[in-house]
């Protein structure tokens, strides 16, 4: 790790491939929005880009020495830039700002002070929590993701504390701020060169998470809407096989009834995964590549070997058994109440 004149309190990871036309203004609004402070670390992660990626990652370094470190490495797809930046990081938390993405400047501002005071009271957090907001890049309308209905606010709680979530308040990537050494002794196993990395980076290091702080803060923003992107309904279908090499990579991380202690965590990571069985369940059903029901039933098949409690919880609840209803008017119906909840829930 790279020693620095200037104890860092946080290190924000940019993943970066091809990004020269939105880097910018996410690096901005980190350095403006932390007032150039130089206890914030910003590493810029070129992925093997071919565009002007690289040359203005290390022209931010030439203006920010101090700051901002650009890592060239070649491509291996988002999870190896996580991983490079959390190797290179220097900050005592860990941030991920993907590179298309920006963080509101009061929201980051407060989250250093609040960061920094855990510094000087010398009180360890592992895992701080905001809000994330996004845009439907179509109808210009924005909305909020907070935690304020499961989660406690202004102190500092453990997984017995936290209430119930919703469908759409799962912790993701967006919302989390990690203590570096918490993530690097999770081991992520992100693999090369796979979309929905993050959901294995939202899951597994949760359990060596002993302690939490919420800040009740929209401080990530996003755009959710643009054709290609991996939240796109027809690129999910397109990428079918990578959802499903996450959610096995999940599956494996925990016999969740044996390994996870706080029955709080372990109920919240068992709906998690099962929202990703279901993503399966569905996604496989929109698909017309046959292969993607052979998929299913493997993976089915699997979980069920891998651990029957979790099998049943999965299957058997109001998620598992409504998105795997038999027949074709079944599948139909499947496909309709999928819908409908994206437009409820506005999730792609």
């Amino acid at each position: 790790m790279p020693s620095t004149a200037h104890h860092k309190v946080v290190t924000f990871g940019i993943p970066s491939y091809n990004a020269a036309a939105d880097m910018d203004r996410c690096i901005s609004s980190i350095l403006e929005g932390s007032g150039y402070a130089p206890d914030v670390e910003v590493i810029i992660v070129d992925d093997g880009s071919t565009d002007e990626t690289p040359r203005k990652a290390d022209e931010w370094a030439a203006r920010y020495p101090g700051i901002v470190r650009a890592v060239h490495q070649e491509n291996g797809g988002h999870g190896i830039a996580v991983l490079s930046g959390l190797r290179e990081a220097s900050g005592t938390y860990y941030k991920v700002v993907d590179s298309d993405d920006w963080l509101d400047a009061e929201a980051l501002s407060t989250m250093l002070s609040i960061l920094r005071g855990f510094e000087e009271r010398g009180c360890r957090v592992d895992l701080f929590i905001s809000n994330y907001v996004y845009e439907k890049v179509h109808e210009g309308k924005r909305t909020a993701i907070s935690y304020r209905t499961a989660l406690p606010r202004k102190k500092v709680f453990g997984w017995d504390q936290i209430g119930r979530f919703r469908p759409d308040q799962n912790l993701l990537m967006h919302s989390l701020c990690y203590r570096t050494d918490v993530l690097r002794a999770a081991d992520l196993p992100l693999p090369a060169h796979t979309f929905y990395v993050d959901n294995i980076y939202a899951y597994v290091p949760l359990p060596r998470c002993e302690t939490l702080y919420y800040a009740d803060i929209d401080l990530y923003r996003y755009f959710i809407g643009r054709e290609g992107q991996s939240v796109n309904e027809a690129t999910m279908v397109r990428r079918l096989d990578q959802q499903f090499r996450i959610t096995r990579i999940m599956m494996e991380s925990y016999h969740l009834y044996d390994d996870v202690r706080s029955a709080r965590l372990r109920s919240y990571m068992m709906g998690y995964f099962t929202m990703m069985m279901t993503i399966c369940s569905v996604f496989s059903k929109l698909s017309d590549d046959p292969q993607a029901r052979v998929w299913l039933r493997d993976l089915w098949r699997d979980l069920k070997v891998y651990d029957e409690r979790m099998y049943r919880h999965a299957r058997y609840g109001l998620l598992g058994m409504g998105t795997n209803l038999p027949t074709r008017a079944g599948e139909k119906t499947t496909i309709g109440l999928y819908h409908l909840a994206s437009r409820i829930f506005k999730f792609n």
